[in-house]
Parts: C-alpha cells; sequence; structure tokens
C-alpha cells in the first residue's frame, strides 16, 4: 500500500473537529510524504511474520500476577538488542527504554504495552493451532502489544528516525486483575514530567479508548462464632450473611449511561457440610466510567453488605456476627476530549492506514487511567490482527493485517513527537513540568 495516497483520506476525519483543535491538528501529511516514513512503515509489514513468531514466543513465557519478571527480563534482553543498551528495570518491575529526541526532553511520551497476564502460575501457555487461528493464553492481551511495540522500535531504529520529543518505551507489570495498575502507577510516581501517554492493549485499530473505566474491587470477611449444625443451631452464619448479602447486591440497579456494573466475582467459606459456617468471604467489582456514579455505587453496596449482617444477627438474636470490608482494587476514571491532539492523532493514523475513517470510541479499564485521572492526555490502541476468548484459556489469535498495529501506532508517536526536520510535536509540554 502507498501511504502517500493515504493523505487523501486525511480530509474525511476532520468534520467533526472544533475550530480551535484545528490549529494543533497533528500534522500526518508531511510524515506521510517523507521517504523515511514511507520506508519504515514499508518495513514493519515485511516484519509482520517476524513479528508475529515474536508473539508466539513472548506469550510461552508465563507472566502470572506478581511474577512477571521472567518475561521482563526477556522483555529487556530484546530492547538492548533493538540498541537501547540503558533498557532496565525499574523498582517496581517495568521494563524502561528511553529514546531522547532533538528537542531537550520535551514533549516526553510513554508508550507501553503490559507484560502480565490473568493467568495464576501453573498454567500451559504452549501455542496451538485450530482452524486457522492460534490458540494460547495472553496470546492477545497483551502479547500482541509486546511484539507490536519491538516491531515499530526496529522501524524507528533502522530508519533512523529523530524524533523532537523524547519516547519513554515500556513493558508493564500489574495491570491486570489484582495488579491494580501497581506498574504505571510507580511509572507516574518516579516521572513527574510525563506529557502524554499511549498504551498498547486489544487488537483492532478502528477502536480508541479514550475515556478510562473506573473500579473499585472489595473484599468482605463475614466471620460469626461457628459450631455444630445441629447442636449449636440458632447461632448466626457466616455463609447465610454473605448470602444475604449478595441477594441484596444483585437488586441494585446501576445506571446504564454513563455504564456501571458490579458482579460477586468470587466466593468461598465453611469447613464442612454439617457447620454452621465460622467465616465465609465474597470478592466484589464495580466499574463505571464515572467516578461520581461508581462511589455512589459504592457506598450503596457497602451499606447493603452492613444490613446483611444486621439481618442474620437479628435472626437468632445474636450480635456475635462480624464483617470486614478491604479494598483490594482501586482504578480511577477519567476521560480525554475526542478534540485532544493525542485523539486527533490516532484518527489522522487509522485514515492513513486503513485508508478509511472509522474510528470508534470506547471507555475500558487499561493502564491509561492513571495518565485520564491525572489530566495527562492518553488513549489505548490496538496491537493489530484478530482475536477473543479474552481471559479464558481458549483465547486465540489470527494475524490479519497485523501489521496495521504497529504501523498505527508509529504514525500517532510520531504526530505527537514531532519529527525533526519535517514536522512539530502535536503534543503540548505540561504546564508547570
Amino acid at each position: 500500500m502507498s501511504f502517500k495516497r493515504a493523505i487523501l483520506t486525511i480530509a474525511l476525519i476532520t468534520a467533526a473537529s472544533q475550530a480551535s483543535a484545528q490549529a494543533s491538528m497533528p500534522d500526518v501529511e508531511a510524515l506521510l510524504g517523507n521517504p523515511k516514513i514511507v520506508k519504515a512503515l514499508d518495513d514493519i509489514k515485511a516484519d509482520d511474520a517476524r513479528t508475529f513468531e515474536e508473539q508466539k514466543r513472548i506469550t510461552e513465557i508465563p507472566a502470572p500476577p506478581y511474577k512477571e519478571k521472567v518475561r521482563a527480563e526477556y522483555y529487556r534482553k530484546r530492547m538492548q538488542e533493538l540498541d537501547f543498551t540503558d533498557a532496565a528495570l525499574d523498582s517496581e518491575g517495568n521494563v524502561i527504554a528511553l529514546r531522547k529526541g532533538t528537542g531537550g526532553g520535551r514533549p516526553k511520551l510513554v508508550v507501553s504495552a503490559h507484560l502480565d497476564t490473568v493467568f495464576p502460575e501453573g498454567t500451559d501457555v504452549t501455542v496451538k493451532e485450530k482452524d486457522g487461528a492460534i490458540l494460547a493464553p495472553g496470546i492477545g492481551d497483551d502479547s500482541r502489544g509486546l511484539a507490536a511495540l519491538l516491531s515499530l522500535i526496529k522501524s524507528m531504529n533502522g530508519n533512523a528516525i529523530a524524533t523532537v520529543g523524547d519516547i519513554l518505551f515500556v513493558g508493564t507489570v500489574g495491570e491486570e486483575e489484582l495488579g491494580n495498575l501497581r506498574g504505571v502507577k510507580a511509572l507516574f510516581r518516579d516521572h513527574r514530567d510525563i506529557d502524554g501517554f499511549i498504551s498498547i492493549d486489544g487488537l483492532g485499530i478502528t477502536r480508541v479508548v479514550n475515556q478510562s473505566t473506573g473500579s473499585h474491587r472489595y473484599e468482605f470477611v463475614f466471620k460469626g462464632p461457628g459450631g455444630h449444625s445441629f447442636q449449636e443451631f440458632g447461632l448466626p452464619s457466616a455463609i447465610h450473611a454473605m448470602g444475604r448479602a449478595i441477594a441484596k447486591i444483585s437488586e441494585l440497579q446501576p445506571p446504564s449511561d454513563p455504564k456501571t456494573t458490579f458482579t460477586v466475582g468470587t466466593v468461598a467459606g465453611g469447613t464442612s457440610v454439617n457447620a454452621i459456617a465460622a467465616e465465609a468471604r465474597m470478592a466484589v467489582d464495580m466499574r463505571s466510567n464515572s467516578t461520581e456514579e461508581l462511589l455512589k455505587l459504592e457506598a450503596r453496596l457497602l451499606e447493603l453488605v452492613k444490613e446483611a449482617v444486621a439481618d442474620e444477627n437479628a435472626r437468632w438474636k445474636s450480635d456475635k456476627l462480624t464483617v470486614e470490608a478491604r479494598l483490594i482494587g482501586d482504578r480511577p476514571a477519567g476521560s480525554v476530549s475526542v478534540d485532544s491532539p493525542i485523539v486527533q492523532a490516532t484518527q489522522r493514523a487509522v485514515a492513513a492506514v486503513t485508508r478509511t475513517p472509522r474510528v470508534t470510541f470506547a471507555g475500558s479499564s487499561t493502564d491509561s487511567n492513571i495518565a485520564m485521572s491525572l489530566g495527562i492526555p492518553a488513549v489505548t490502541i490496538g496491537g493489530g490482527g484478530e482475536g477473543g476468548n479474552w481471559h479464558s484459556r481458549n483465547e486465540w489469535y489470527k494475524p490479519t493485517d497485523a501489521y496495521y498495529g504497529p504501523q498505527n501506532a508509529l504514525l500517532t508517536i510520531l504526530m505527537l513527537t514531532g519529527m525533526d526536520g519535517v514536522s512539530k510535536p502535536a503534543l503540548a509540554v505540561r504546564p508547570g513540568k
């Protein structure tokens, strides 16, 4: 595909933008007219098969929650082989590699993919082929993002592309489940000069996440005296109290807009069938695209749990049953306007790569949550290809036009950081930073 021809499609996506945003519109035309960029994009396509093999290699390196080190060490080695001799693991376990620009360090853009998977230690991560698809836990989420990141780095370095802004390439830990975004939280704690953030997570490049879904997760532990089911009958039961709580929670009616959800994800408790349970526990997930609605849901749910304990105690005329609530996950909500240069850059890149303006915007919980909550421009974009059955052992992937992912990321990055002598950075330097 000729990327010079793609210039003609860019004008199609500007109609919805405000006049004030047009002045700072990312300059993709200048990039697509540059021979280095045309070659870099072609190189990514030529590298597609090798990138897919890299994706499979990464997948077969286990990276269960809080145990990402082996994969991180491999990823650091790959970064070093791509000329980042100073690539290192930070104190949280993130892989960090800085690519300096010509602008004295500003703007500074982070481009990341996450190292961890949702699967526990011991999960078989062997890559298998079935019905024309590749199956393996984590093959798409986020092995594809990690491989796409390496591919675009290889293309940038191989073509000696000099950016104006600095780029901090990061393989993050703790994105999934109870990792609670610990990697990216540490990143923003240790690097206060970040002006923009991109996460490569998911597959389709026409889906852009510009809204972060916030979540609060709780573990509730119900405790009572316990006893024999016959001889001590009449004592309150921890499991019965938990059941009452689940029944109350299930009747909640959160708003559909902004989308707000809840679920009791896991339950456990009791020691035997003929015992009044002395302890029971459940884990609850609450999510919303609105911080206000998330807090409303949280407050009501906590009230219902307390009511359930009171009901169980009242049923047996007791005060011996208690409940402890522990926050085990906190992901903030946030959003970035569609008129923001970082969102406009993704739109223009998609139009250039696919030659059609068909971007859809979405909300999700990704590493971008932290940046958005801090008011830092951020998006999450896809790594390319197609797949499904996320977070299951039957996760599948097909490398259909997979090279679109790193091509799209490359153009987005270059619009934001600027290319020395070719285009100016569209990403603004944050005031006071």
